[in-house]
């Protein structure tokens, strides 16, 4: 059985919305397929798509074949993962923190009252 990584199309007319799906080549487009790997929202300006990238590997090294369109979402996600958790990182020191300051404050008033 060959297998492939693509769109399958949904959304009313005029406004599509895809689905990244695996699927036996052998299927119509919106037919019957195997596991739904992500999102694509072609009207949308940034970040139209959402990928589960672990799965993509997995099918990939099990011999499915993505078609060109969902070959370019994987490459653009790829990149952003990449570039994402640095920034993840190191916004996520300083929010950590200042929330045990906060609970500290609110802490401090209940012990004086008592």
């Amino acid at each position: 059985m060959a297998v492939t990584i693509r769109l399958r199309r949904e959304g009313a007319k005029s406004r599509p919305y895809y689905k990244v799906v695996v699927a036996d080549s052998r299927s119509p487009r919106d037919g019957k397929f195997i596991e739904i790997l992500g999102t694509y929202d072609p009207k949308k300006a940034d970040a139209n798509s959402t990928l589960k990238l672990d799965r993509i590997d997995h099918w990939i090294s099990k011999g499915a074949q993505p078609s060109d369109t969902v070959r370019s979402l994987i490459k653009k996600n790829k990149k952003i993962a990449a570039s994402a958790p640095t920034e993840n990182e190191e916004t996520a020191s300083p929010v950590a923190d200042e929330a045990p300051e906060a609970n500290e404050s609110q802490e401090e008033p209940s012990s004086t009252e008592a």
